[in-house]
């Protein structure tokens, strides 16, 4: 569906208000539905403005300006906050995905991280062979079986 010029919104108003008619009559000499004329001689009646409004369609943002600066203030002053701490110290009304979404945007990071130092001794287990079987051949040793006891030899 095309929006309505605004001359053609003028004109629909102009044929309703000066030549009479009902509404269903200048919905079909314009060639637009009923509901069409309906919403034009409502949003008129309510707002004194013919234009369309797409700009004020769809969700309205529940994280506003204001809550995004005190987000950031808090977690400037406290930067250990989680996410629902976060969420009731601004009283905001909304999932924690939607404050990570807006933490995100903001650039800001809210991941926990370990305060105690990184180990020095390294890794403990050895490292995991990739997935699937085209790799560096079998891990099983061939005179070995799968289980975890030795296999007959094999000659």
């Amino acid at each position: 569906m095309r929006t309505l010029s605004l001359d053609l919104r003028e004109r629909i108003l102009s044929a309703y208000d000066h030549e009479g008619g009902t509404r269903e009559q200048v919905a079909q000499r314009f060639r637009v539905s009923l509901g069409m004329v309906k919403k034009l001689l409502q949003q008129r009646r309510r707002t004194g403005d013919i234009a369309a409004r797409h700009r004020f369609a769809g969700r309205k943002p529940i994280i506003l300006a204001e809550h995004r600066r005190q987000m950031a203030r808090l977690l400037a002053s406290k930067p250990d906050m989680t996410l629902r701490e976060l969420r009731d110290a601004v009283a905001l009304r909304c999932t924690l995905p939607a404050i990570h979404y807006a933490l995100d945007g903001m650039g800001l990071t809210y991941k926990k991280r370990v305060s105690a130092p990184a180990s020095r001794t390294g890794p403990t287990s050895p490292a995991r062979a990739g997935s699937g079987g085209a790799g560096k051949g079998d891990s099983t040793p061939p005179d070995w079986s799968s289980s975890t006891s030795r296999g007959r030899k094999r000659t």
